[in-house]
């Protein structure tokens, strides 16, 4: 699945014109770090400018090892019309810790709405920061009750996920979450030329913003709907190559 991260009302509509073309609208406020979270009105509005069928994703922060107060973050996203909610554990330096504040955001959302799919979003670039290691996320993800376990960049530096973690390890980040029966998601500066490597590996969410965005910038462009739909093509490309290929090999 395609997931594009608008930070406006404006450029969701944008996205609603490239809806053929993606399967989540993730909305974030890029001034706020890596998973900053935006207003409740706005994901109201961005709910409310995208296709009813596209789900609606919203990130509650770089969140602090506070569970209670990322608990009632994750409620407002919730009630603010969000149904998959990312939680960017950049505050939390254990697993327990982690695991702690999960825990409080499954039963805050799903308590009010239980088809909810919640995302515990972990760092590539965790040594960066003293947060949790990123293959600890699946096991996070599966012992809170989470519905996917994430990789994202903290650093917006110009390094990537792949600088940070490499192909390799992020193959066993994904077996790790298909093994827990959860979703892999995973994002930080990925570029087209990413895909048959993220293909490869088995990734079922692929998170952008930069590589849609006018001029390759996420911060001072903007999405553009041809942007998407020429990443959107990229990653069928990559997939029915990947599925001939092991359709050969059988």
């Amino acid at each position: 699945m395609l997931l594009i991260s608008p930070d406006s009302v404006e450029e969701a509509l944008d996205c609603a014109k490239a809806a053929e073309h993606l399967d989540i609208v993730d909305v974030k406020r890029p001034d706020e770090g890596s998973l900053g979270a935006n207003f409740p009105w706005v994901i109201r509005e961005i709910r409310d400018a995208v296709p009813a069928d596209k789900p609606v994703s919203a990130t509650v922060g770089d969140v602090p090892y506070k569970p209670g107060t990322v608990a009632q973050a994750a409620l407002g996203a919730a009630v603010s019309g969000a149904t998959y909610i990312k939680v960017g554990l950049y505050g939390c330096t254990t697993p327990e810790q982690a695991i702690d504040v999960m825990r409080g955001v499954v039963r805050a959302v799903k308590d009010h709405r239980p088809d909810a799919f919640v995302v515990a979003s972990g760092y590539a670039d965790a040594h960066r920061i003293g947060c949790v290691n990123p293959l600890a996320l699946p096991d996070i993800a599966r012992r809170s009750g989470s519905d996917a376990a994430m990789l994202d960049t903290a650093i917006k530096d110009g390094t990537r996920l792949f600088d940070h973690v490499p192909p390799d390890v992020c193959a066993e980040f994904v077996r790790l979450a298909h093994e827990a029966g959860l979703l892999a998601a995973l994002a930080g500066s990925v570029k087209t030329g990413d895909l048959g490597t993220l293909t490869r590996i088995g990734t079922d969410i692929v998170g952008v913003r930069g590589a849609v965005c006018e001029g390759g910038d996420r911060k001072a462009g903007r999405i553009r709907p041809q942007l998407v739909a020429a990443f959107r093509a990229e990653m069928e490309r990559h997939a029915s190559e990947h599925t001939a290929a092991i359709a050969a090999a059988n």
